[in-house]
């Protein structure tokens, strides 16, 4: 569990990692950028469908790719500014790092 201070930087981060262009969201993009091994961190919306988790889990296990649940499409979409953000993926390890030393304060 991510306390709400954490959980506000996190998605800080998000927002800065988003206008670097190193923040992928959507369905297919970010399969894209999962099965060319560029993803170091996959955010999934705790709303988003069954389907839509199932999907993504197979793929980053196969791929090996980490996955959080922590946020919802609401707080997603409001901090990367965009409507209906279900799905988004790190593709830099820069902010990896960060967002992974925030996670693991707790």
């Amino acid at each position: 569990m991510i306390i709400l201070k954490n959980k506000e930087n996190i998605l800080n981060v998000l927002g800065l990692a988003y206008r670097a262009r190193k923040l992928i969201t959507g369905y297919d993009p970010v399969l894209r950028v999962i099965r060319n091994n560029k993803v170091n961190l996959v955010f999934i919306a705790s709303d988003a469908s069954d389907k839509t988790k199932d999907t993504f889990r197979k793929k980053c296990f196969f791929y090996n790719v980490p996955i959080n649940y922590s946020f919802n499409c609401d707080e997603l979409s409001n901090y990367l500014g965009k409507k209906l953000v279900k799905i988004a993926a790190i593709c830099d390890k820069g902010f990896y790092d960060v967002i992974n030393k925030l996670i693991e304060v707790n």
